[in-house]
């Protein structure tokens, strides 16, 4: 199992703010339990990936303010 062989469908951020928001992310979880994150705007622009510790800590510093 490959950490970048996505595991589900991408789904948009519901912090996206809907309607004609501008800054949407979409993310998925990859099948060895991590995420991975692409701009819905220009899904074919790249996808970054995320092992599920680096996740939890990617998370929680974006509520802290750090990011």
């Amino acid at each position: 199992m490959n950490s970048q062989d996505i595991g589900g469908p991408f789904v948009k951020s519901s912090y996206s703010g809907g309607g004609s928001a501008n800054e949407c992310v979409e993310v998925a979880r990859t099948a060895s339990g991590g995420h991975a994150v692409r701009d819905s705007k220009n899904r074919d622009g790249g996808i970054q990936f995320y092992r599920a510790g680096e996740w939890v800590a990617f998370v929680a510093g974006v509520k802290a303010g750090e990011l």
